[in-house]
């Protein structure tokens, strides 16, 4: 798993990346959690979202947002760490251009992240939101939200309760045109302590259900 650097609007951004010499190999980007709250591209969502990806058959990448780890800059509310993401994303791109669909993935502030780039980059065409924090932004600007996805939110999630992720699912359903495929976890907590292989189970499941020609694995 090579370590790159990606040039940000802040500076140097730390990443990690996984190759796919499969011509036409789609490509996923994964998001992390808060950076102030000790999100970094190491959390062990992002990590078991970056790895169910590679099993899929993508070419992935996973980055630190500007200020964590080794990338440089600071903390920017949420605006400068979008434009992180886009920045990976060209990376991604510019490294996979033969790629035959485009999707990303965040876990919660990284799915909120995630979720504004799909509806700024139209070649997202797929996307995975772990507990998206919808008690803490706002998210009608899914209005309406461009591409298909899968939401997963723990039904004991003591950072984002689960009634306000109900209402935003309530809100993508009445949506034509996209399929939103909403699953919980039983006494899942926000971090799925004890319950990530289940968590991967159930992406694994979509992806082999979405992607043509994935061959995920058993791990």
């Amino acid at each position: 798993m090579p370590n790159v650097i990606i040039a940000g609007q802040a500076g140097r951004l730390e990443a990690r990346y996984t190759h796919n010499d499969t011509p036409g190999a789609p490509i996923a980007l994964m998001l992390h959690p808060h950076p102030i709250y000790g999100g970094t591209m190491n959390n062990k969502v992002v990590y078991e979202l970056f790895h169910t990806f590679v099993e899929a058959g993508f070419s992935v990448l996973r980055f630190n947002f500007r200020g964590v780890g080794q990338s440089q800059g600071n903390w920017d509310r949420g605006e400068g760490e979008l434009n992180d993401a886009a920045a990976a994303l060209d990376w991604l791109q510019g490294n996979n251009a033969a790629a035959r669909t485009t999707w990303v993935a965040g876990f919660s502030f990284g799915a909120w992240i995630g979720m504004q780039l799909l509806m700024r980059r139209p070649e997202v065409l797929g996307f995975v939101s772990v507990s998206p924090p919808a008690n803490m932004y706002d998210f009608t600007f899914l209005a309406p939200c461009p591409t298909s996805g899968l939401i997963i939110q723990g039904d004991q999630d003591e950072v984002v309760p689960i009634e306000y992720v109900n209402k935003m699912v309530d809100r993508l359903h009445a949506q034509k045109g996209i399929e939103i495929t909403y699953r919980t976890l039983r006494d899942a907590s926000h971090y799925y302590q004890g319950r990530l292989s289940e968590l991967r189970e159930l992406v694994r499941g979509y992806l082999t259900q979405q992607v043509p020609n994935s061959y995920v694995t058993e791990s």
